[in-house]
């Protein structure tokens, strides 16, 4: 049965919803709040019957947006049912994978996510090196600063961005290889923020260009920057809050030996920015995820083997809607999808471009309806309970 058909049936369900929800046999359906719908389904994978859920966005609605929800620093989780709550978001679900554990003895995992975050238009991070990711393999030619995003323009897009930025000293202009991230490609500087928090930087230097579980540089220097001018310096990454106007400078190999050039009281200038390679429209919100469907077509090389419990979001109608969709985490009844069906659902559900998120624990899709003082958890997480996150996806609704 189409979702038209089944749609006419539904409480609460109006044609209205119907054209905005796509494709997909949905067997319940909600409108949220204005220009937001959702919908629950079913569909057969290779390993048998899947529940899914989805939230449709309607970003031609001028009362509608989406932003990056994040714990208040990059490197800090939370789950996405709280994240939702603290910025009273209709609905969201869990974004880009993250630092969640730690091969290297003694070293803390930051939590912080792999790719780009942007967030009310403001850059927080870059993303780590390609080697440096968690996260299942990404088909060929995908990279860790492939995004997607809504544009201040209000349309959707997939997109990569890249950090550029600089440290401008006396000796001259050294580049940047990290901003806010838990790894630093080899012989590189890394720019640390108050928005970073207060978890060691010692992350940075570990793994190397080719390898995660590589180990983790002796050659390490950090200077830090304020008003223009080098205010300390110390020959390992710290820990602990970064005064606000300040930046920390992380410096590994070659880098560190930059670094070292630099003494208390020098002038040093830094400067970051992300820059995309497809739009020349400012994005309002973007968060990391591997492309898997693009201009309608899944993309070569996707998993068509092993099935997960999997998040995705992907948009259609030229960047118009959106779609958030999360599945059933409850392994036993629901044994979830490869990338490659995700790829085709978001296609069923309209979706001309999609990204494939953080799965397993970290799925997690939640609304809340009007009047509801907290969110509602719509999927079954696989863990015991919800995953604290590095960042989300949300959706907001305005006079909800």
């Amino acid at each position: 049965m189409t979702f038209a058909a089944l749609a006419g049936g539904l409480a609460g369900a109006s044609a209205a919803v119907a054209r905005d929800v796509g494709g997909l046999p949905y067997s319940q359906v909600e409108q949220v709040a204005r220009g937001v719908t959702y919908g629950q389904f079913s569909v057969d994978g290779g390993k048998g019957a899947v529940t899914g859920y989805m939230l449709t966005v309607d970003l031609s609605d001028p009362r509608v947006r989406v932003d990056l929800l994040t714990p208040g620093a990059v490197a800090d989780r939370a789950p996405v049912s709280q994240l939702a709550d603290s910025a009273r978001a209709v609905g969201a679900v869990n974004g880009d994978f993250f630092n969640i554990s730690e091969e290297h003895a003694g070293v803390t995992p930051t939590g912080s996510s792999d790719g780009p975050e942007i967030a009310s238009g403001r850059a927080l991070k870059a993303a780590v090196p390609d080697a440096q990711r968690f996260g299942p393999a990404m088909p060929p030619g995908g990279t860790t600063r492939d995004v997607l995003g809504v544009g201040v323009d209000r349309r959707a897009r997939l997109d990569r961005l890249t950090l550029a930025g600089s440290v401008r000293t006396r000796q001259g202009s050294h580049p940047l290889g990290g901003f806010n991230q838990y790894a630093l490609p080899e012989g590189g500087i890394g720019a640390y923020t108050a928005g970073w928090g207060t978890v060691s930087r010692e992350r940075a230097v570990c793994g190397s260009d080719t390898s995660r579980a590589a180990a983790c540089s002796t050659d390490t220097y950090e200077v830090t920057v304020r008003g223009g001018r080098v205010t300390a310096v110390a020959d390992t990454p710290g820990q602990g809050a970064i005064a606000p106007g300040s930046t920390v400078l992380v410096g590994r190999d070659a880098g560190a030996d930059t670094l070292r050039t630099l003494h208390v009281g020098d002038r040093a200038d830094v400067g970051e920015r992300l820059v995309p390679t497809a739009s020349h429209v400012p994005y309002a919100f973007a968060v990391g995820g591997f492309p898997v469907l693009r201009d309608g077509a899944p993309l070569p090389g996707l998993d068509a083997k092993t099935a997960a419990v999997r998040t995705a979001a992907g948009f259609g109608d030229h960047g118009r809607t959106l779609y958030l969709l999360a599945l059933d985490g409850t392994a036993a009844a629901d044994p979830g999808l490869t990338v490659a069906e995700v790829a085709d659902v978001m296609r069923q559900a309209g979706a001309d471009d999609a990204v494939n998120l953080d799965g397993g624990g970290s799925t997690t899709l939640v609304t809340r309806a009007p009047g509801d003082p907290a969110a509602t958890v719509r999927n079954h997480p696989s863990g015991v309970a919800e995953r604290p996150v590095a960042n989300a996806v949300g959706v907001f609704s305005a006079g909800h």
